[in-house]
């Protein structure tokens, strides 16, 4: 592993060897490179494909001011993946990545050799857009809030009532050092929509999305992959939201598509 800081102070860390992949992480409490179990969590997804390429997994500045938007976010990406290679590279974006990853091939197609979405649509649902609103809003405002995510967590009523205070009671071992970045993150990430502009994503793209997934949904996962000119739907059976990326036919799925 090696770490760094790209252009506009973006975080990142390698990991694994070969073609350059970059990954655009999922929705993250702090704008860092992770440390300890959410580190040890994150190579599991990020081991196995490091055996196909170079992994580069990015994160948001840290720093974001109020107001910042998907579009300015992408931007900077944009800008900093340019000056670090020089050439299109393929992006793979994951979760909250994955909105940034359709919005920065829809902006910047200069930069996005292929693209991966994973777990990840044109636009959140509803109910992810409350989860995170309640969420990050109870977090800056110094309240516990981890509870709040039980509905993208537990699929039944029981399920969810039983995760609820288990939450609640590990919230404080959750708590980023500034509950601003993910606010803000969050606020810019809940308008947006770029389904007008999936037509116009000329870079190949493989949608991955697993069955049980609480935090979107089948229809748009389907829908995404129909509405883009040149892109390719997979679908694993009883797999939740986490579960598509820790998947045991994930790296390969992608491996196989960039290549």
């Amino acid at each position: 592993m090696a770490e760094g800081v790209l252009k506009h102070g973006l975080p990142y860390y390698t990991v694994g060897a070969g073609r350059p992949l970059v990954a655009l992480r999922w929705f993250a409490p702090e704008h860092t490179n992770p440390t300890g179990w959410a580190l040890r969590a994150e190579l599991k997804v990020m081991g196995p494909l490091g055996r196909h390429f170079e992994m580069y997994a990015v994160n948001r500045a840290p720093g974001m001011v109020a107001g910042t938007t998907m579009a300015d976010i992408a931007a900077q990406h944009a800008e900093a993946l340019a000056e670090r290679f020089g050439e299109p590279v393929d992006v793979l974006g994951m979760s909250s990545g994955g909105s940034l990853a359709l919005q920065l091939a829809a902006d910047h197609p200069e930069v996005v050799r292929r693209l991966v979405v994973a777990g990840a649509a044109y636009t959140l649902t509803a109910r992810t857009r409350e989860v995170q609103r309640r969420y990050t809003e109870a977090v800056a405002a110094g309240r516990r809030g981890a509870h709040h995510q039980a509905p993208v967590v537990g699929r039944t009523a029981l399920t969810r009532a039983l995760i609820r205070p288990l939450m609640w009671l590990a919230d404080p071992m959750m708590r980023p050092s500034d509950p601003l970045d993910m606010l803000h993150f969050a606020q810019a990430e809940d308008s947006f929509d770029v389904r007008g502009r999936l037509a116009g994503i000329a870079a190949p793209t493989l949608v991955v999305g697993g069955e049980r997934d609480l935090a979107y949904s089948v229809e748009l996962f389907k829908e995404t992959a129909e509405l883009l000119p040149d892109a390719r739907l997979i679908l694993y059976p009883g797999t939740g939201h986490l579960g598509t990326f820790g998947h045991a036919r994930f790296a390969g799925d992608v491996a196989e598509f960039l290549d």
